[in-house]
């Protein structure tokens, strides 16, 4: 293991980007009901939902204001398990909210350790 430590920013460029690029599609289903997805009426709950997931997907993956959109993808991801799958029960398998709490743990992963080195924050980053 002590090998792999030695890649661990090609390691955490590959995780920002899947789970940025993972979070999207669900924006894509919800705006534009694409990826098998239904789509969202326009300025719903849900609208607004696919707006953060889309656009912070995308930022995400690029590692651009990283560390807020993990907060506020965090927080939709929070805001979606205790609203539409709680209610269903509390054991996250059963109620279909397994998705949510692990994007919820990426992103608290993306929000502690933010873009890392290949991302558009750190090009822009003072030297």
């Amino acid at each position: 293991m002590k090998k792999l430590e030695k890649y661990h920013g090609e390691f955490y460029f590959v995780f920002r980007v899947l789970v940025g690029l993972l979070f999207a599609q669900h924006g894509l289903q919800k705006m534009f009901g694409l990826l098998g997805g239904n789509q969202a009426a326009t300025f719903s709950l849900m609208w607004f939902a696919g707006v953060i997931e889309l656009a912070g997907g995308l930022l995400i993956a690029v590692g651009l204001f990283t560390k807020i959109v993990a907060l506020i993808a965090g927080i939709e991801m929070l805001i979606a398990f205790f609203k539409a799958h709680f209610p269903q029960g509390w054991i996250p398998i059963m109620n279909k909210g397994e998705l949510a709490l692990l994007f919820f743990a990426a992103f608290l992963i993306l929000l502690a350790h933010g873009s890392g080195k290949w991302s558009l924050d750190s090009m822009f980053a003072k030297k």
